[in-house]
């Protein structure tokens, strides 16, 4: 587990070994007021996005094929791939300068790149987030997302989209599948996320 975990643990007054169980996942829902449908699709969602909680920091480290093939309109020659290939902090000052995002130059899209359990990423979002939380400082130091933030950016995102709501539906494969799609843009994982879901709902039953 990544020290997220252990700080988390430590705000919801829970032992702080990094580990995650049945009392971590009580105590989480305890500490931010949740339900129980809605602490496991998130946690549920969570678990899979950060390998387990141990990823809190995108790895941007591709080689020139996995740019080619992620980014197939940003890399659109063999060439231009290679001058990137392994070079993470490069690669994201390329494919995330976006307006979209709210990075308007190379410093910013290379500082907001995707951190948290559910990838918060542009300056766009970290500034919402922010604003949101009451937490202006993690504009000045993005990092703090990494460990210190990384669930509340994702409740922040569940809050966000309307998925708290859509959790309290139930933990049923088609809930499952909705908020998936949110959260993934897709169903990639959706069998990985649904197993983490119900175990999670099945730890807050007992």
């Amino acid at each position: 587990m990544s020290d997220a975990m252990r700080k988390l643990q430590e705000k919801c007054e829970c032992t702080p070994d990094g580990s995650f169980g049945p009392n971590t996942a009580k105590g989480i829902a305890k500490h931010f007021d949740l339900s129980a449908e809605q602490i496991a699709h998130l946690l549920g969602q969570a678990a899979h996005e950060s390998g387990g909680f141990k990823r809190t920091r995108e790895n941007l480290n591709y080689s020139w094929e996995g740019l080619m093939r992620t980014w197939p309109t940003r890399f659109k020659t063999e060439e231009e791939a290679k001058e990137y290939h392994r070079q993470p902090f490069k690669i994201a000052g390329k494919v995330y300068l976006r307006e979209s995002l709210g990075n308007f130059s190379e410093a910013d899209a290379r500082a907001y790149i995707g951190r948290g359990w559910l990838q918060l990423t542009g300056k766009i979002n970290y500034r919402a987030f922010a604003s949101d939380m009451g937490v202006p400082e993690v504009m000045t130091d993005p990092s703090l997302v990494e460990d210190e933030y990384a669930f509340e950016t994702a409740l922040w995102f569940f809050k966000k989209n309307g998925l708290l709501k859509m959790a309290d539906e139930g933990v049923t494969p088609d809930v499952i599948k909705k908020i998936t799609r949110r959260v993934n843009g897709g169903y990639h994982g959706l069998e990985d996320r649904t197993n983490q879901t119900n175990k999670i709902y099945k730890w807050l039953q007992t």
